[in-house]
């Protein structure tokens, strides 16, 4: 095992706390990512000490979640979210305890966890507390829960997510009983938050093993109890490589043509804009007929979503979604079109509404729009060269103007 940057930047904290008389521990999907040799990009600490004990023995902390026993430190620039051994009482509409119980002892603490491959804590000797067989279950690449699987998941329904995501990002099957208590307890997920559903989503449609996970997610009918999603014939859909939740939404809706609004989902701006850009240039992909209109395409959409969609070619074909051949549509064809336009943006036509009105002598109105995305279309196509005179001309020769 490669002993990783992230841990050993945290172990001064660590042994800060113990040497204040308190145990602490790494904890979670940290350790497990350690086991599996795989990179770890930050860590959980897990401790004794109570948040108020924390906040007396750092100078810099934060209290995101003080009531649930979470204190950010700040130690050296870096945030490290450093959590108290806790129990947790009876769960609300299964998805939150109604109270949290600080304790002393690192047993009951990763007692409450959800899987046994999340649920082993480690100390700055990297000696692993595992009470739960957690290694065993990553050797034979098992997903299964801290005791009860009926138990967690009526619990936190949120769990039967995070399951899915972790078989879609590990490749692990799930285990024959915890899979039968997903099937038990998949309605619970309606009473999730729209928001928490979907940020577990996003993982878990980049896992590397997307194509196993999402027939499991048809399987359970998923589906059937996530807004929007709910309104669309999901079984119909497989994905064979990891896909972007917006690229994911956007062929759902090019596909089902459902007019069901995103909002529901409440994504970004940025997000629900991105999807709407990628839906239309599915609908133009069929416009592409000769380079002219590659150009064309790649000038309307811009590289990035054109580079997407190259990226997704089998996802796509899996969804019967048919693009241009891969020798007339491919990633280092589109950046020698990007890199040869022209123009990028309408901003660097070198002529604007007010020259062209004063040029015509004509006031504004719906006409303008029109002749500035000729004129636009033209230069993007090598029909007339991006200088004014010859824009000017090209007007007065080719746009019939009302």
């Amino acid at each position: 095992m490669n002993i990783s940057l992230p841990f050993v930047q945290a172990i001064p904290i660590l042994k800060h706390i113990q040497k204040n008389g308190f145990e602490a521990y790494f904890v979670g999907g940290s350790v497990r990512d350690f086991i599996m040799n795989r990179e770890i990009n930050d860590v959980d600490i897990t401790t004794s000490a109570t948040p108020d004990e924390i906040e007396s023995l750092f100078t810099h902390t934060i209290p995101v979640g003080k009531e649930h026993g979470t204190i950010n430190v700040v130690w050296e620039n870096e945030n490290y979210e450093i959590t108290t051994f806790r129990t947790e009482s009876e769960y609300i509409n299964h998805r939150r305890p109604s109270e949290v119980h600080f304790v002393r002892d690192l047993y009951l603490d990763v007692k409450r966890r959800d899987f046994t491959i999340n649920a082993i804590a480690m100390d700055t000797e990297f000696n692993l507390y595992d009470y739960f067989n957690g290694q065993t279950d990553i050797n034979n690449k098992v997903i299964r829960t801290v005791g009860k699987p009926v138990d967690r998941f009526s619990e936190d329904a949120l769990r039967i997510i995070r399951g899915l995501r972790f078989k879609s990002q590990l490749g692990f099957d799930i285990d024959s009983y915890t899979f039968r208590a997903m099937e038990e307890h998949i309605e619970d997920i309606q009473y999730l938050s729209i928001e928490r559903i979907i940020l577990e989503l996003k993982k878990l449609l980049l896992g590397q093993y997307i194509n196993k996970a999402i027939i499991d997610l048809h399987h359970l009918n998923f589906w059937e109890f996530v807004p929007y999603f709910n309104l669309i014939q999901m079984n119909a859909y497989q994905m064979i490589h990891p896909i972007t939740l917006e690229q994911f939404i956007a062929i759902t809706t090019y596909k089902s043509q459902v007019n069901q609004d995103i909002k529901c989902l409440k994504l970004s701006n940025a997000s629900t804009n991105y999807i709407t850009q990628f839906k239309n240039a599915l609908i133009q992909l069929n416009c592409i007929t000769n380079e002219k209109s590659l150009y064309q395409f790649v000038y309307d959409f811009g590289i990035s979503i054109a580079l997407d969609i190259e990226h997704q070619r089998e996802n796509l074909m899996c969804n019967h979604i048919s693009l241009p051949s891969q020798s007339n549509y491919n990633a280092s064809l589109i950046q020698h079109i990007w890199q040869s336009l022209p123009i990028q943006n309408r901003k660097m036509l070198q002529i604007n509404g007010k020259e062209l009105m004063e040029v015509l002598n004509k006031n504004s109105g719906p006409w303008l729009k029109k002749v500035l995305r000729d004129i636009e279309c033209a230069v993007v196509q090598s029909e007339v060269t991006n200088r004014k005179k010859d824009l000017i001309e090209w007007v007065k020769l080719n746009v019939k103007i009302s």
